[in-house]
């Protein structure tokens, strides 16, 4: 019970709110599309709580981040989405296994419970665009080979996850700003989905909850790096 209790306190009230109101929009929309497909609820569920803890620079999120990928990559190659498969169980699930053992090697101060932010330099700006140029190009081809669906944006979401987990890597707080664009790419492509299945709105507001995250995840990250500097 104290556990618990310790765990709440360690979230603000406005962290509080986006978690359970994340968690019930998922399980609601579970619940009135779904009703099936509880690997969907479960990767659902354990991404928002991993999307809060990174809000927080909390290495934990990493570890659920990596539960996720495998769950989610079964789901996508189970609709022939073999790009979402490639990229979270190929790119996605090794980043945050990268990103973890970095995140608990650059602890802020000591406290393994916030990781210390970095600031790009040009070059890492430069040479996170030349990999996704090289990664981009790469996975077009891979997915023209296995017929993706939606090839295009199957590609762009390629894309934007692999900006978002180097910037996860780096300590960056553009890593969110990434995700939020990942998740809006996501969205669009289970939009799609959704028209040959209806359960897939669940899915759909899986990844509209992940963007307001994302979004809170850049602000928190900005005032943690200010106070950091300071």
């Amino acid at each position: 019970m104290n556990k618990l209790k310790r765990l709440l306190n360690y979230f603000s009230r406005v962290e509080k709110i986006i978690l359970f109101s994340s968690l019930s929009l998922i399980l609601l929309s579970f619940l009135i599309f779904d009703r099936e497909n509880y690997l969907t609820l479960i990767a659902s569920l354990l991404g928002a709580i991993s999307l809060i803890f990174n809000a927080k620079g909390n290495p934990v999120g990493q570890v659920f981040i990596i539960i996720f990928s495998f769950i989610y990559g079964y789901i996508s190659f189970d609709f022939g989405y073999y790009g979402e498969m490639i990229t979270y169980v190929g790119m996605s699930a090794p980043m945050a296994t990268v990103s973890l053992i970095s995140w608990l090697r650059h602890p802020y101060k000591g406290n393994h419970a916030e990781v210390k932010i970095s600031r790009l330099s040009r070059l890492d700006v430069c040479l996170g665009a030349l990999l996704a140029i090289i990664v981009t190009f790469l996975f077009y081809f891979i997915l023209a080979y296995f017929n993706t669906k939606n090839l295009i944006i199957s590609t762009l979401s390629v894309t934007t996850s692999f900006f978002a987990a180097y910037f996860l890597f780096r300590r960056s707080p553009y890593f969110a700003l990434a995700y939020a664009v990942n998740d809006i790419v996501l969205i669009v492509l289970w939009i799609l989905a959704s028209i040959d299945d209806i359960s897939y709105l669940s899915v759909i507001i899986c990844f509209a909850s992940f963007l307001i995250n994302d979004i809170y995840s850049f602000i928190n990250w900005k005032r943690m790096l200010k106070r950091q500097a300071e």
